[in-house]
């Protein structure tokens, strides 16, 4: 395997896996064992906002190691898991500059927090596949 392999590998492993980790373990806890759902809402939304930032960085890791190897099978030569690389970016993006600030801003919670979560979700799922996609059998 390659170095840009290996780069993209770990790259995509980190994503989805603090993903994984923030919003299926951490932020859970943070509500059931913090006083008040404010300051467990406040410590997530920073958890969240270092979450998108890592997103970013591991999606810009995996466009450059694609983008040197000419789109290798393991990223699904078609540039498939590409799309899911910058939908996953993209989503990250929303999150952090459009949902977080109306929740942050408690501005219709319920609805912006439904937004939030799916988008957060449909990010993992996005990270998903990019991992398995960079970690396929040629």
């Amino acid at each position: 395997m390659a170095w840009r392999e290996r780069v993209a590998v770990l790259a995509a492993a980190l994503w989805w896996g603090s993903l994984s980790a923030i919003g299926f373990l951490a932020v859970p806890l943070l509500f059931a064992n913090l006083p008040t759902p404010a300051l467990a809402g406040q410590t997530a939304a920073r958890l969240f906002t270092a979450q998108s930032w890592v997103g970013l960085g591991c999606g810009v890791l995996l466009l450059l190691a694609s983008h040197r190897r000419g789109e290798s099978a393991r990223m699904g030569g078609s540039g498939g898991a590409l799309a899911f690389v910058l939908a996953g970016m993209l989503l990250a993006l929303l999150g952090e500059f459009a949902v977080a600030p109306r929740i942050m801003a408690r501005e219709n919670l319920r609805l912006w927090h439904s937004v939030g979560s799916g988008m957060c979700l449909l990010q993992w799922g996005c990270a998903l596949v990019v991992l398995l996609k960079a970690t396929r059998r040629t």
